[in-house]
């Protein structure tokens, strides 16, 4: 349907083959860190014939690292050398701990302005139940939207299946009927994101087997089973990009991402107080929050420093200034993030959950922040435990990579999974998407 079809058939097939060889690397190129996980598939060849089409395979990280990220803004690759050698640091200490190699990554990211987009289409059977052929039929059947010049599909995912008067379907094979309809959500993203993530990572000396929006791996990883079946949000904020999905009945259907995260609190605080920024984000680390109390007027704060001004480097404020620094810059995302909801319908769910997950949502009282400003039912997220997982990386700020891992494991079923025909292949010629294919890879 997209230039980006036959790629991602390809990247599925290797994500596959680094599966039956058993390892594969996870990587989490995010504005603050890139964090890296080496998973070891247990049951490589149970990968086919069990759940999804996609498959699913018992899995367990053996090696993990995380690395200060460099030349990453708003969750997009901005100076390419400096990504890449925190990338290969990354991966180097993973594989140094696992005590393996891996050749292939599924990478997430955050940013690039996601859209998000629901089309349906409709055939009629040629068979008397539904083949893997119609359901590929059904899918090329879509009316591809005018998602704009300059933009791929990064999900496609069938979200709802109709057979006859039967709706609600999640996998319509061998069902009896005579006409088939599907919903289907699309997110796209500027493609020269997508581009300049392929080029890092082949600079690397890596194969990218995958690639993911980290406000969906986050939304796998911090929904528990009934908030991705009864309607929920997640809400990833990262350092440079805050990203925005909302599941229901286990299907993301939305998503969109707000381009400001942690990093500008800290740079607000740098600003502010006239601070490094290592020294910046150390005072909000320890001493950060969003609620002034009475004795925060009392409680003072070192700022330190080494700039060789005496008088400087001893300065002290108290905690409820940084507090008055902090508030608005987190008051304003949580706006942006309402705003994507509210244009989303997300009140018209039947569950209207909450969830907020990523590093910045670390700050003390910013659930309370969250539940005045949003107007829901708001909790902090932590990602689901994987086997082997050590315990450095199951905090919030780890939910994206962790959600990598069980996106590897247990994918859901997206467009190209399936054979289109070619001929309709949302009325763009298949011999573009080999052309890109043949230009990128």
């Amino acid at each position: 349907m997209t230039d980006l079809y036959e790629s991602q058939r390809a990247m599925r097939n290797m994500r596959k083959a680094a599966m039956q060889r058993g390892v594969i690397a996870l990587l989490d190129i995010g504005t603050s860190k890139i964090a890296c996980l080496v998973l070891r598939f247990d049951n490589p060849g149970g990968t086919e014939g069990e759940g999804s089409l996609a498959g699913h395979a018992a899995a367990r990280v053996i090696g993990a690292a995380t690395t200060r990220s460099r030349g990453v803004r708003f969750g997009e690759i901005d100076a390419m050398a400096e990504t890449e050698r925190a990338i290969r640091t990354a991966v180097q200490a993973a594989q140094k701990m696992a005590n393996t190699r891996v050749d292939h990554v599924i990478a997430c990211f955050s940013g690039a302005r996601p859209r998000s987009y629901g089309i349906e289409g409709a055939i009629d059977l040629q068979g008397e139940t539904v083949s893997e052929t119609d359901v590929g039929r059904v899918l090329a059947a879509c009316d591809m939207p005018p998602i704009g010049h300059g933009r791929e599909v990064l999900h496609a995912q069938p979200v709802n299946f109709a057979l006859d008067h039967r709706t609600g379907l999640g996998d319509p094979r061998g069902h009896a009927g005579s006409r088939l309809a599907v919903d289907m959500h699309l997110l796209t993203v500027e493609d020269t994101a997508i581009q300049n993530l392929i080029y890092c990572i082949r600079r690397c000396d890596l194969e990218l087997a995958g690639i993911a929006s980290s406000a969906y791996v986050s939304g796998i990883s911090s929904l528990v089973e009934d908030e991705q079946e009864l309607g929920a949000a997640c809400v990833d904020m990262g350092g440079g990009a805050t990203g925005v999905s909302i599941f229901m009945k286990k299907h993301m259907i939305y998503g969109d991402a707000v381009r400001l995260g942690g990093d500008h609190v800290t740079r607000d605080i740098a600003a502010g107080l006239q601070v490094p920024m290592a020294v910046a984000e150390r005072i909000k680390t320890f001493h950060g929050g969003v609620h002034a109390t009475g004795i925060d007027d009392r409680e003072m704060i070192e700022l330190g420093g080494e700039s060789g001004d005496w008088e400087k480097d001893r300065r002290q404020i108290s905690r409820a200034e940084l507090i008055g620094i902090m508030r608005p810059r987190v008051e304003e995302i949580l706006e942006d993030v309402r705003a994507i909801l509210d244009a989303a319908g997300f009140e018209h769910l039947p569950s209207q959950q909450i969830v907020l997950t990523g590093g910045a949502s670390q700050i003390p009282g910013l659930d309370g922040l969250a539940a005045r400003i949003l107007g829901q039912n708001v909790r902090l997220g932590r990602p689901m435990r994987v086997q082997g997982l050590p315990q450095a990386a199951t905090g919030s700020g780890f939910s994206s990579v962790v959600g990598l891992a069980l996106f590897a494991a247990h994918p859901q079923d997206e467009w190209w999974d399936f054979e289109l025909p070619p001929e309709t292949m949302g009325g763009r010629s298949i011999r573009r998407a080999i052309r890109w294919f043949r230009d990128n890879w």
